[in-house]
């Protein structure tokens, strides 16, 4: 990590104190928090979302990865602040553009750090576990492993699956093997898609702002785009077809959910080849219209499948 003193932030004139609260806020990326709703998949599949204790400590569990991803977000901003200087949106970051200052950056990572792990042990041992394995990974994938491509997508898609686990022992859920399996799957696809995005759009530039970049390319990028895409689909029918799976749900038609899932993943592609000018195709989804309608499209199907029907 480069050293503090050689670092010089953009901001020489003096910040007020409300600006750096609220770059603080931002450098905890809230809106990012929206991932940690995998935590809540157990209890969804697993029919007992409308169970006030078991959504209690769901709730607890998100929570949890919440403040641990502000924590690991922080840390991160600390890391790469000379490298988002160089990026055209990243630039504007708190901590890189000098809004909050590199003391009040470690006191906020510590803080959110020691708050949640603390509340972790609330939820169980096993529980713990998994969050002191989810912000090891996390803390070494920001100072080492992001630095080695494909490795560095491996470590973001092993932070979903934890998080889905993570769900399951804070809510006592046995999670199936294909829930495991679609969330990696699909976040190995979010996670090439973002390196896609941001490799088109640092173009000459892109070992200064993301050192793995240099070792990416278009083709492979869309190689691991299309196979990862057409895993996580398949995966998802597989499921869904499961004899297992239409007991449980006394459903033979969940599979019917598998089109808002090819909707998803082909809005998903789109944003990612065009529109360069966005920070992030995970951010910018979020914002798009089109996307957000597949995602509550597919919630309103799957649960009315998993919570209304019954046997005839």
């Amino acid at each position: 990590m480069p050293d503090p003193v050689e670092s010089a932030p953009e901001v020489t004139a003096p910040v007020s104190t409300v600006k750096r609260l609220r770059g603080v806020v931002r450098t905890v990326r809230p809106h990012q928090w929206v991932k940690n709703v995998f935590v809540l998949a157990p209890i969804v599949f697993a029919k007992e979302m409308f169970a006030p204790f078991v959504l209690s400590r769901a709730a607890s569990a998100f929570a949890v990865f919440c403040l641990l991803a502000g924590a690991v977000y922080a840390m991160n901003d600390i890391a790469d602040r000379d490298a988002d200087r160089a990026h055209p949106v990243k630039r504007s970051r708190p901590i890189a553009s000098g809004v909050v200052p590199l003391t009040w950056a470690y006191v906020l990572s510590a803080t959110l750090v020691l708050v949640s792990l603390g509340w972790s042990v609330t939820l169980g041992w096993a529980f713990l576990v998994v969050a002191l394995i989810y912000f090891g990974q996390n803390v070494w994938y920001s100072f080492q492993l992001k630095h080695v491509a494909y490795l560095d997508v491996g470590c973001i898609a092993a932070g979903f699956v934890l998080r889905v686990m993570g769900g399951g022992f804070a809510t006592r859920i046995q999670v199936s093997k294909y829930l495991l399996l679609c969330t990696a799957l699909l976040a190995l696809f979010l996670g090439f898609g973002k390196r896609r995005h941001e490799l088109a759009a640092a173009e000459a530039n892109a070992g200064a702002q993301r050192a793995a970049l240099e070792s990416y390319s278009r083709k492979g990028l869309d190689l691991a785009l299309g196979i990862t895409a057409l895993l996580t689909i398949t995966t998802y029918v597989a499921y869904t077809l499961n004899p297992h799976t239409r007991r449980f749900f006394h459903s033979d038609h969940l599979w019917l959910s598998t089109i808002f899932v090819v909707l998803g993943v082909w809005r998903f592609l789109h944003i990612v080849k065009n529109r360069p000018l966005a920070e992030s195709p995970t951010q910018e989804m979020l914002h798009d219209g089109a996307f957000v309608g597949i995602v509550l499209g597919w919630i309103v199907i799957v649960m009315g499948l998993v919570y209304h029907l019954r046997p005839s």
